[in-house]
């Protein structure tokens, strides 16, 4: 069986390596929620030869967790193949997300026995409204098959702002009642700012006692952006966070997708250190919690560098796979990535 190669690199490992990477296997999704901005209807899957030369590349960059994303992970006709080939590689963990609609006794099983280590599922209230349909009403079948089934740990996440703040408590309470791992995101604005009103805000709250004290990672930077707005940190996207997309690419993460962009086949343990040195403009008032909690071990070290975007702009912009909820007012109110994105998140274990 192939291992990690990872042994003699160490030190570069330890130094500026990646702690998680998310890697996009479709953006094809089976759903259409109004927050998410990082699926369309009609996209073929990356090919699995190609997500496999990502695993490859990135065992060989001593990454810690490995982690599909999309769209919907199960609509990848190889997703199970390809969580198998990932655990030839002995990443700590092995992660997929998923809306939990396509999710049956025989899908648990071959999860389980192709080596997965930790699956998220979305459920963002109990009743579905006009913005999502990811609920506990129609998902509660889904979700007893993990309850029996699965040998892996699972995370419930739930997204304050999509229209049912309230039933969001009802979530966490379940999801802990049922052995499950609670998580709550927040949905943020178009600019990335936290997109909550005050009502929202005190659902937070009481959503973060439910949590415990995984809410608060970061620095508590959730309470700090709500109440001065800003919460600064040196940003190592690029370095110990990867967000790999369906064409191949590195970028910081999905909300700044193509702002900084690199194919993953010529990544380098320069790029991995000169990323780790960069100051990212964006951070001060970022929500994309996986990224936070993936650089909260070196906020002790410096980063002097800063970017400058290369002109022509790509060919890829985001605003393309954009989805956003408007109010009455016709005003965007919010969007979210259906990688988790959205924010006040927790992440692997090993990093959250």
């Amino acid at each position: 069986m192939r291992t990690r190669r990872r042994g003699m690199w160490w030190p570069k490992v330890l130094a500026y390596g990646p702690h998680l990477a998310q890697v996009v296997i479709t953006r094809r999704c089976n759903l259409s929620c109004g927050y998410c901005n990082e699926y369309d209807d009609y996209s073929p899957p990356v090919s699995k030869e190609l997500i496999k030369q990502h695993i490859e590349k990135l065992a060989d960059l001593g990454t810690w967790f490995l982690e599909f994303t999309g769209g919907e992970t199960l609509l990848h006709p190889d997703v199970i193949e390809l969580i198998e080939f990932g655990s030839r590689f002995k990443f700590f963990e092995r992660w997929i997300i998923t809306n939990g609609y396509l999710l049956s006794p025989e899908i648990v099983k071959q999860l389980n026995d192709a080596g997965l280590t930790h699956l998220q599922i979305s459920v963002d209230g109990v009743t579905p409204n006009s913005t999502t349909v990811k609920v506990l009403t129609p998902l509660k079948r889904k979700i007893e098959h993990l309850q029996k089934y699965a040998r892996f740990t699972v995370q419930i996440n739930a997204v304050l702002g999509a229209g049912n703040d309230e039933e969001v408590l009802d979530v966490m309470a379940f999801a802990r009642d049922a052995g499950f791992r609670p998580r709550a995101s927040v949905l943020h604005d178009a600019s990335g700012g936290i997109a909550l009103d005050e009502r929202g805000r005190q659902i937070l709250d009481r959503v973060a006692s439910t949590v415990g004290r995984r809410f608060s990672e970061s620095g508590d930077y959730r309470a700090r952006l709500m109440t001065t707005g800003g919460a600064d940190f040196k940003c190592r996207a690029g370095a110990r966070y990867l967000y790999i997309d369906e064409h191949g690419d590195v970028n910081w993460c999905s909300q700044q997708r193509g702002l900084f962009r690199k194919p993953l086949a010529d990544y380098t343990w320069e790029d991995l250190r000169e990323q780790f040195h960069t100051k990212k403009d964006c951070a001060p008032t970022c929500t994309v919690g996986c990224v936070r909690t993936a650089s909260r071990f070196d906020e002790w070290r410096g980063q002097a560098k800063t970017y400058s975007a290369p002109s022509p702009t790509p060919d890829v912009p985001v605003h393309a796979l954009v989805r956003r909820t408007q109010s009455a007012s016709g005003n965007v109110i919010g969007n979210v990535s259906s990688s988790g994105s959205a924010g006040s998140e927790v992440t692997p274990s090993g990093t959250g």
